[in-house]
């Protein structure tokens, strides 16, 4: 059998087709190789051999004793059974208990006179010390050596315990991996020879078998470093040819021009950009000037003035004669994007009109819900380039959309988008359009390396001048109800002073929302006890009990998602003109709405909202020269992470810091989100959180190992590896990021 083969093997060939189906319907777990690298979460220490006489409370024993009897007795007026064993050893007794289904198995082996081995943890049940369903392997009294052998094996070893499932516990999973375990000399190793002896790791199937079957603590730390490294390393040479792929792409390079749109438009400019605007637009109009494709990750804090670099990147596109194509996740976002694009242009955004600039060029929308007379004059406005800027949202991709000359596409919070969303609009230019990828989530670094290794990134950390601070508070609801009545005073006093306010609910309350959580509820009913007792409080109910309550003659507006867009465009002019005093909504204000004069917000159940979240809401007051207040209301414990959670929001404005906190608590499955498909076999062992240095460091490794070998000719072993862990799917995932 070659090499790779075994590691391919169906499991169903080695353990039966009953333990082969569970594990891959409930576990994903297919061939050898799957289950090899399914390591175990933690170890148990078997104690060591342990006299009845000496047994500690609370602890994880193995003891060797006799059955000195075993009786089954019935509880719950004959509905219920256990049975009950008792051991001697010659220095004490000990109580064994089983319930239920459980006793059928020991009630026939654990017979007066039989010995064994038997591991638990030790209790005390009516002043008895016992252990309940503990774990035993009878010893045949018949063959010393073999039982001398067997107590030696089962009580001296550090135990794995594996991710399990409830058709399939750990006990047989370990199993199940004795039988495979063999297959580990077969292991094919990813890690180049000089790399691998140069940092000293443990060769590649020792590490599986010190994983597996670790003889010492120290076995353990050997093998995750080596297991670490080698998903970090092989993650990171996927994403680093993904990159020199890209270099190898043509494309139009979009050098600025003199005398242009840009110049016009910084000319009017009624303040100077920041340090780290101008830092991070040079490097956009390096990446433009080249005759590769640019693929930018630009990441700035929430106000930080993304939507300025993105528009001075848009107009040198169009100096150099081709379009910009800016992609917003709603509706409501893309009219707002739209909106404040063409009030900083002025006349240059009405090129061709009658007033307009003559260097002036047409900005259009184009959403899902225009008006067909509109929406055929936008489309006729970008196939003859009539129209330099398009904002919109994924309406943008549809086949009947046809650009002139597509130079530049920029996604604002990508995470919002699909893979296939960002692709089809790649190819909507004549060659690969130059790619600018926005997120006002600040991601931390590893987290960058990892989900969005094929973009280079830029960061503004810099807040523009002129932008004021934020206090946050949280309000504890439910132990101190004045506190809210005080926040909903502060409104008042904000509203007072000329200023407006938001208020965000989780949930909008209307009848199609009712109807879904009617089909929610019986699934509810399942969970025995549900720690959210009443449903998140929803927009329409608050907006109702504050006309008619707290904020009683002030002007309260509501706006979330099934509001006919046109009815949503109203509301936001007219929030955004003043004319509405608060406006309570759900979390599609979320990004990108900025009306200064908007100075306060009180988030509702608070802690119903993850920390990113919490940050990026908060990031809409504060926009103009009065400080920002924010008050999240919640009714959670003060012991419990959702305040905690809370706690950390209102301790620091700082989006990379509150990032690893969200981080930490969610650990990677959220942040990586789609990503789980497409990295799902690499990140095992690595936390993308913990392994810092581990990611940084295989990331040079792979970055000098692919510019010196792009196809690793020279690394066969690499490449089989990539190969297995990158089938096309994975592949189209981390091109897209």
């Amino acid at each position: 059998m070659d090499r790779v083969s075994s590691f391919d093997e169906p499991l169903k060939k080695l353990l039966g087709g009953a333990t082969a189906k569970v594990m891959a319907e409930h576990l994903d777990l297919h061939t050898v190789g799957d289950l090899l690298h399914h390591y175990p979460r933690r170890y148990e220490e078997r104690g060591k051999l342990t006299a009845l006489a000496d047994l500690p409370l609370d602890e994880h024993v193995t003891v060797v004793a006799q059955v000195a009897d075993a009786r089954i007795l019935m509880f719950n007026n004959g509905r219920g059974k256990r049975l009950e064993v008792t051991l001697t050893d010659g220095s004490g007794r000990l109580q064994l208990v089983f319930f239920g289904h459980g006793v059928h198995k020991p009630h026939k082996e654990l017979l007066p006179g039989r010995q064994a081995m038997f591991a638990g943890k030790v209790s005390v049940f009516n002043r008895k010390m016992q252990l309940a369903h503990p774990t035993y392997q009878l010893l045949d009294a018949s063959d010393a050596d073999e039982a001398t052998e067997a107590v030696d094996a089962f009580a001296g070893r550090l135990l794995p315990i594996y991710p399990a499932c409830k058709q399939l516990d750990s006990w047989r999973i370990a199993k199940a991996v004795d039988a495979v375990l063999p297959s580990a000399q077969d292991a094919v190793d990813p890690l180049p020879a000089s790399l691998r002896e140069g940092r000293g790791f443990t060769p590649l199937p020792e590490a599986l078998l010190k994983v597996h079957r670790p003889q010492t603590k120290a076995d353990i730390e050997d093998a995750k470093a080596r297991l670490k490294w080698d998903e970090a390393f092989v993650l990171q040479v996927a994403l680093a040819r993904r990159r020199y792929a890209d270099t190898q792409l043509p494309a139009a390079a979009r050098r600025p021009v003199a005398d242009g749109l840009l110049d016009a438009f910084d000319a009017k400019l009624p303040f100077t950009l920041t340090e780290g605007q101008e830092k991070v637009s040079k490097e956009i109009f390096d990446d433009l000037a080249t005759e590769h494709p640019m693929h930018r990750l630009l990441q700035g804090e929430v106000g930080s003035g993304k939507t300025m670099v993105a528009l001075r990147a848009m107009l040198t596109v169009v100096d150099a004669g081709g379009q910009a194509a800016m992609l917003a996740p709603t509706e409501v976002l893309a009219q707002q994007h739209h909106r404040s694009i063409t009030e900083m242009m002025g006349e240059l955004a009405e090129g061709g009109m009658l007033g307009g600039s003559d260097r002036g060029t047409k900005v259009v929308l184009l959403t899902g819900s225009m008006g067909t007379a509109a929406r055929r004059q936008a489309l006729l406005d970008l196939v003859t380039g009539e129209a330099g800027i398009v904002i919109g949202t994924h309406a943008l991709i549809e086949d009947k959309v046809q650009f002139h000359d597509l130079g530049l596409v920029v996604v604002d919070e990508q995470h919002r988008f699909g893979v296939e969303q960002r692709d089809a609009l790649r190819s909507k230019g004549k060659q690969p359009p130059h790619l600018l990828v926005m997120t006002a989530t600040p991601i931390p670094r590893t987290v960058a390396m990892t989900v969005f290794g094929d973009l280079e990134t830029s960061v503004l950390d810099q807040l523009p001048a002129g932008r004021s601070p934020i206090a946050s508070h949280v309000v504890p609801a439910k132990d101190k109800p004045h506190f809210l009545a005080r926040a909903w005073e502060r409104v008042r006093e904000e509203v007072g002073n000329g200023h407006q306010a938001y208020v965000v609910c989780p949930r909008i309350g209307d009848d199609a929302e009712e109807a879904e959580g009617k089909k929610g509820k019986a699934k509810k009913k399942a969970t025995e006890e549900d720690p959210e007792k009443r449903p998140p409080l929803a927009v329409l109910e608050i907006a109702d009990e504050l006309r008619k309550g707290a904020l009683a003659g002030l002007t309260v507006e509501v706006l979330h998602g099934r509001m006919h867009p046109d009815e949503k465009d109203d509301v936001m002019r007219r929030f955004a003109a003043g004319d509405v005093d608060v406006l309570v909504a759900t979390t599609v204000i979320e990004v990108g709405v900025n009306v200064p004069n908007a100075t306060a917000m009180v988030i509702m159940d608070a802690d119903r909202f993850g920390v990113s979240q919490l940050h990026q809401l908060r990031g809409r007051v504060g926009r103009g020269s009065a400080p920002g207040l924010c008050l999240l209301v919640s009714e959670a414990h003060e012991a419990s992470p959702a305040r905690a959670r809370l706690s950390a929001v209102a301790a620091t404005l700082d989006g990379f810091e509150l990032s690893r906190i969200d981080l930490e608590q969610r650990r990677e499955g959220d942040v990586l989100g789609q990503a789980q498909s497409g990295v799902r076999s690499s990140l095992r062992m690595l936390t993308v959180i913990d392994d810092e240095e581990v990611i940084a460091a295989a990331r040079e490794e792979a970055v000098a190992i692919v510019a010196a070998d792009p196809e690793l000719e020279h690394l066969p072993e690499l490449r089989t590896v990539l190969a297995a862990l990158l089938d096309k799917d994975r592949e189209e995932y981390l091109d897209k990021g």
